[in-house]
């Protein structure tokens, strides 16, 4: 056995305070000598008395403040109607029915029909719809009733 062909060790094993004399930290544990951080943890954010940071900073003022709170409404595409029959009446009732949305998605937030892909059947569309999609809508036969 020689010193240099020793297996290293990699792992430190964490030091365990308060257990006695046997730790190797006896007495305070490696906690000095009385005082707050000798007694008890104190929270990550203390910062020894001042104001805390949460605190010091403003409140979220103004225009744009509840921005997490708007509900955006799902988005169908035009391709995606090509699942319907010709001449069917595309309302919430009819995508649900036909499993494009989920139930209670479409009524927590709405449905909104973007044009994006072609379409090749006349429908009559009772949602609200982009510029785009009402003319894809109208050049195949298709009507938009809002």
């Amino acid at each position: 056995m020689e010193l240099n062909k020793l297996q290293t060790i990699k792992n430190k094993s964490k030091r365990r305070l308060g257990q006695g004399h046997g730790s190797g930290r006896v007495k305070t544990s490696g906690r000095g000598t009385k005082g707050q951080n000798a007694r008890s943890k104190r929270p990550l954010s203390f910062e020894g008395g001042a104001l805390p940071l949460t605190k010091r900073l403003p409140f979220r003022r103004g225009k744009g403040r509840n921005k997490v709170f708007k509900k955006k409404p799902i988005i169908v595409n035009v391709k995606v109607l090509n699942l319907l029959k010709a001449n069917a009446v595309v309302d919430l009732k009819s995508l649900i029915s036909n499993n494009i949305v989920e139930e209670q998605d479409a009524l927590t937030y709405g449905i909104k029909i973007l044009g994006d892909g072609e379409i090749k059947k006349a429908l009559t569309i009772k949602l609200p719809i982009s510029k785009g999609a009402a003319k894809k809508i109208e050049k195949a036969g298709g009507k938009i009733e809002n």
